[in-house]
């Protein structure tokens, strides 16, 4: 019935600006021309977050397919390509800047707040009813959202 009267959701997307241009991810997107280098930073970090035992929120993922491709489709969710690119062209200590056009998920949420932690970062998101201050692995939203 939604197909039939035209109704859709729209589809996530975030942006990051350096150095006066906007860079626009939308989820698995690789139309970037740095496509390479950002998957290769948001991989080692996905891995690197595992390890301080981050486990995905899965059960977010309403798509009938296997947890292996819930993980995936998490994993590359506009906000940490967005911040994955971020990461790779400032230097450390720099505070990361993300926009987002919807809420930002729960897995994502706490992801954020772990890179944050680990990488010691201040990273904002700016979502489309906050900001969130991601700071030593804690929200200025108190986790709630």
């Amino acid at each position: 019935m939604m197909k039939k009267t035209g109704v859709c959701k729209n589809r996530g997307k975030s942006w990051v600006e350096f150095k006066g241009v906007i860079h626009r991810f939308k989820a698995g997107d690789r139309s970037h021309p740095e496509t390479e280098a950002i998957y290769k930073v948001l991989e080692g970090l996905i891995q690197r977050i595992k390890l301080e035992g981050f486990t995905p929120v899965t059960e977010l993922v309403l798509m009938d397919v296997s947890e292996e491709e819930k993980e995936e489709n998490l994993n590359c969710h506009s906000e940490k390509l967005a911040l994955a690119y971020g990461l790779l062209k400032t230097s450390p200590g720099t505070d990361i800047r993300v926009s987002k056009n919807l809420r930002i998920c729960h897995d994502c949420h706490c992801w954020i707040k772990l890179v944050s932690r680990v990488l010691g970062r201040v990273i904002i998101v700016r979502d489309q009813i906050r900001f969130h201050q991601f700071e030593d692995g804690l929200c200025s939203c108190g986790d709630y959202w």
